[in-house]
């Protein structure tokens, strides 16, 4: 299969995680300084983090404009296993979908304010112009993806990627009522034109290539496809476009190295001493050949959001080390990005 041709509708988002923010609460990095570097940097766009780090329904949308960025989406954990945690997950994930509904819904009246500027030569009421920066995020295929993520099962996380020990895994008996719960999440989202995306991820019910094979059989919710995640799980990326690109719709580009899960493992340490040792390195720094990478989401016709992660240690906003090796890794990785899809005849 050849590249499509004409541009190459992707734009390319940051997210919180890159600057270990993974609960909310703490002591984490402050919002907006985080926003400036990514902007800075040449993201288009982040990833919501945590709800409520970067802000509410209200205030999200307006914070996001003042820096001149989209919003790609955002993780929330159900509990598909436990009927009653269920039910009680359903409503942070109605939480979540008020802040990913007004930020689509804000870049809508921003693309509307802005043609309607250009269609009176200027004249009438002045849009935003922060706002209308962003308008381009009122394109569908730009609007922010419900990651829907199942929460850590403890023997697992203490056991993370390859090789499998598959007596830990879900038994065939239960993917049924899995399944059917997460096809229950994703009409929830769909109800509210939002199309969610399932995060396959080390640690979980879902982390093989073989469970994401059972998944995408048992149920029509699309993928977000994680790099390293898949990589450390025994599977690869490339191949992986090439099986499942009529369901990635979200795209998760990570680094990660083999030989550090490897030591890891071999000294029986967990899925947070994985990250800690660097399991997901700056890209270019581990495994992933990410032109390759990238050459294989164009010739599967990918659109829409690039997010580039690295999963790193959480840390304290006052650790001036920590966040300078941050804000200097996702400069770096942006870069890395740009150079790959030269690499990769796509610039």
């Amino acid at each position: 299969m050849t590249a499509p041709a004409g541009p190459w509708a992707v734009r390319v988002a940051s997210a919180p995680v890159n600057f270990g923010v993974y609960r909310a609460g703490g002591t984490p990095p402050e919002a907006d300084g985080m926003l400036a570097t990514m902007r800075d940097a040449g993201y288009d766009g982040t990833d919501s983090g945590p709800i409520g780090y970067l802000g509410t329904a209200r205030t999200l949308p307006p914070r996001l404009a003042a820096h001149g960025l989209g919003l790609a989406g955002g993780w929330v954990d159900l509990r598909y296993g436990d009927p009653d945690g269920f039910g009680e997950d359903l409503i942070a994930l109605d939480a979540a979908l008020d802040v990913f509904a007004a930020a689509r819904d804000a870049a809508r009246d921003a693309a509307r304010d802005a043609a309607r500027s250009a269609g009176s030569g200027g004249s009438g009421r002045e849009p935003d112009r922060r706002a209308a920066g962003v308008a381009w995020a009122a394109d569908p295929r730009f609007a922010p993806r419900p990651t829907l993520g199942c929460p850590d099962r403890p023997e697992r996380f203490a056991r993370p990627g390859m090789p499998a020990d598959h007596r830990l895994s879900l038994p065939v008996g239960d993917w049924p009522a899995y399944a059917r719960r997460i096809g229950q999440a994703a009409a929830r989202c769909r109800d509210r034109g939002l199309e969610p995306v399932f995060h396959h991820h080390l640690g979980t019910d879902v982390e093989t290539p073989e469970e994401i094979e059972r998944l995408l059989d048992l149920t029509d919710v699309s993928l977000c496809l994680d790099t390293g995640h898949l990589w450390l799980a025994g599977g690869d990326p490339v191949a992986a476009l090439r099986a499942w690109s009529s369901r990635i719709r979200q795209v998760h580009v990570k680094d990660a190295s083999r030989d550090v899960l490897a030591r890891i493992r071999g000294r029986g340490g967990d899925l947070w001493e994985l990250v800690a040792a660097g399991g997901f390195p700056p890209l270019g720094q581990g495994d992933l050949d990410l032109p390759a990478v990238l050459a294989g989401l164009r010739r599967a016709g990918y659109e829409g959001w690039i997010v580039i992660e690295q999963d790193i240690p959480a840390f304290r906003a006052s650790d001036a080390e920590a966040l300078g090796r941050a804000v200097a890794d996702q400069r770096a990785n942006r870069a890395a990005l740009g150079e790959a899809l030269g690499a990769a005849g796509l610039a």
